[in-house]
């Protein structure tokens, strides 16, 4: 086996082992996990009791709402991305670790996104239910929102980065991802939207497809940069 053959599996067990390991802090702290969900499922029930029962509105404001509920959901459990490393010194090892940090960034990332973004997903058909929206279009919202939290924890691990430590961060935080967050949620809402009303998805889902593999290739190096300046 050469060196090169030795080197593949140590660069990806740095990133595998901070996995498992915010997997697991995440089961023992249940609310992380918890309050991004119950956010999104209150919002997202709370506007068929204000606009009535009429079915055809339900499913004409259904994907936005949807959307617009999951993107404040995320961005709700973007905050403590790095907190807790930040806090218990873990960063300062992530920042001195012989595993490139764009490596240890994206594992953040997806760590995120399996407490977070996997969650939402996962409950969509339930609250679709309550928009009376079809299976075959709650699959595309299912879809859509897929591949739009994984955009969106990608995206989120910049600006998490560039305010872990700040006071007020949240707020600073929200203000920076929001803009670049807005292609996602109108090519998301829309799309879903177009195939309710029986047109082609095609390009929507392309896009957003197009987006993850963008955010895959800058944000890593991104958030890696972001952390290294906020820890100078």
């Amino acid at each position: 086996m050469t060196s090169q053959d030795q080197a593949l599996p140590d660069l990806l067990s740095g990133p595998k082992a901070l996995i498992v390991r915010d997997a697991l802090l995440a089961l023992k702290r249940p609310g992380d996990v918890l309050n991004p969900l119950f956010f999104f499922a209150m919002v997202a029930a709370l506007f068929p009791l204000a606009v009535g029962p009429s079915e055809e509105q339900l499913q004409l404001i259904g994907p936005g709402v949807l959307w617009v509920a999951a993107l404040l959901a995320m961005l709700l459990s973007l905050n403590s991305l790095f907190l807790a490393d930040y806090e218990d010194g873990s960063l300062e090892q992530m920042l001195v670790s012989p595993v490139p940090l764009p490596a240890l960034a994206l594992a953040k990332s997806a760590a995120h996104w399996l407490s977070s973004g996997l969650p939402l997903v996962l409950v969509t058909p339930v609250i679709a239910m309550t928009y009376q929206i079809s299976l075959s279009v709650t699959g595309i919202l299912m879809l859509t929102l897929l591949l739009g939290t994984i955009s969106l924890s990608l995206l989120g691990s910049v600006g998490a980065a560039l305010t872990v430590g700040l006071h007020r961060g949240t707020a600073l935080l929200s203000l920076l991802i929001l803009p670049l967050a807005m292609p996602v949620l109108i090519f998301g809402a829309r799309t879903v939207s177009l195939v309710a009303a029986g047109d082609g998805v095609a390009g929507g889902l392309y896009f957003l497809g197009a987006y993850v593999f963008l955010m895959l290739s800058v944000a890593p190096f991104a958030t890696a940069t972001a952390l290294r300046i906020s820890n100078e």
